[in-house]
């Protein structure tokens, strides 16, 4: 299944390129709704590199959903698009329903200074893939409010 987005963000490129790489941003645009700790030593990076990233997944800060391997990869392109991906996986616990995760985030430059952001998730849930979808669906609607009302703030 497929969820999409296209987005124009008001700030620059450069700045939504280090927001869409940024923990701090990650769990903004995903709380409430889903709120994350770092599993690895000395915590969240300022920055994700490349290379798997683990954390612990809980529903509202709440109900733990396991733990989650962000693998994150930034191919190498020939044009003003910056391409963040994250292949990872759940490892533990409701999150190991999802058996195929690809999350693309692309940012370019626009006119007048501002961003076109599209970002895309592929997945996969064996018989459950359409119970899931919406539930997908929703929050990436969320995240698109979040980052629409964060992105001003990111010169």
């Amino acid at each position: 299944m497929r969820v999409l987005l296209k987005l124009v963000l008001e700030c620059p490129p450069d700045a939504a390129w280090r927001a869409i790489r940024s923990p701090v941003v990650f769990r903004a645009v995903s709380s409430p709704f889903t709120t994350f700790a770092s599993l690895e030593p000395g915590g969240f990076p300022e920055s994700w590199p490349a290379g798997e990233h683990p954390v612990l997944g809980k529903a509202f800060g709440v109900v733990t959903l396991g733990e989650q391997i962000i693998d994150i990869s930034f191919p190498e392109r020939n044009d003003d698009v910056r391409v963040v991906i994250d292949s990872g996986r759940g490892v533990t616990g409701p999150l190991t329903a999802v058996t195929y995760w690809h999350h693309t985030m692309a940012v370019s430059p626009l006119p007048g200074g501002r961003t076109l952001y599209r970002d895309e998730l592929k997945f996969e849930a064996g018989a459950i893939t359409l119970v899931m979808w919406p539930v997908y669906w929703v929050f990436w609607q969320w995240r698109a409010r979040q980052l629409r009302r964060l992105a001003p703030t990111w010169r």
